[in-house]
């Protein structure tokens, strides 16, 4: 038989919780890799918010800049709406590029507009509190070539 300390399998357990409690924290951090999904996401989610009309869901992804800028989710929608309509109506996305910079990251998305236009928008995203947010977006007809 073997000889059995006092409190050996408390310190064992607690061991082991520590261990999990690690693996939770280091796992909930993002990483490098995942930066792309989070900012594809939070455009994602906005332009869906666009979609179904939920004006309080898409400010909730715009930067406090933004939000500071228009006062009111009602004043960003009817904005956006009529100075981005592919944004706000969006008929097709595709996610190209990403350009890191210091305090920001420039995220270049192919929309195709209401009535088919073609466009490339370079959204500017900021992380904020642990969560990407859109601080802007510029609006370029793309090139349509061979």
């Amino acid at each position: 038989m073997g000889i059995s300390r006092p409190g050996t399998g408390m310190k064992a357990i607690a061991f082991v919780l520590a261990g999990v409690a690690a693996v939770l924290l280091w796992s909930s951090r993002p990483l490098a890799g995942d930066t792309d999904e989070e900012i594809r996401d939070t455009i994602l989610r906005q332009i869906e918010a666009f979609a179904n009309n939920d004006q309080e869901q898409a400010w909730a992804y715009a930067s406090e800049g933004i939000k500071r800028r228009f006062g009111s989710s009602r004043v960003f929608i009817d904005m956006v709406r009529e100075a981005y309509p592919a944004v706000h109506s969006a008929t097709a996305i595709e996610f190209s590029e990403r350009v890191p910079h210091d305090s920001f990251e420039i995220q270049v998305v192919k929309l195709q507009g209401p009535e088919g236009k073609r466009w490339d928008a370079y959204y500017r995203m900021v992380m904020t509190e642990g969560a990407w947010k859109i601080a802007g977006v510029r609006l370029k007809p793309a090139e349509i070539g061979i």
